[in-house]
């Protein structure tokens, strides 16, 4: 990898990690602001409780180099579910930092699965 990858490869790392552990954070400690989405899908109460653990240990993965890629695959699973529900049942600008994160994501698992075949 040139300098200049291996730098926007660990700014992706680091703003998408923060993002992400401070939105699962936020769902762990119950603030209803992130959990009246799962309530309008119809959702049960602990699927926000288990989205926010998957945000955090998913964050923190990203830093792992064995299991960023997953994490990162993970991660974008949850921003795509994060994406619908903006596009559904809120305004599409809202969707806007889970479309950005989903970009981050996808260039870290990129950069890992590059990195990991050479």
């Amino acid at each position: 990898m040139s300098k200049a990858v291996k730098i926007s490869f660990w700014i992706s790392v680091t703003l998408a990690s923060l993002a992400l552990v401070a939105g699962g954070a936020a769902k762990l400690a119950s603030v209803e602001q992130v959990h009246t989405s799962f309530s309008v899908m119809g959702l049960p109460v602990w699927f926000g409780y288990f989205i926010g653990l998957c945000e955090v240990l998913g964050g923190i993965g990203l830093w792992l180099r064995k299991v960023s890629a997953l994490a990162a695959g993970g991660l974008l699973i949850i921003m795509a579910g994060a994406m619908y529900f903006h596009i559904v049942y809120d305004s599409i600008a809202n969707g806007i930092p889970a479309f950005v994160i989903s970009l981050l994501l996808i260039h870290i698992l990129i950069s890992r699965i590059k990195n990991s075949i050479n």
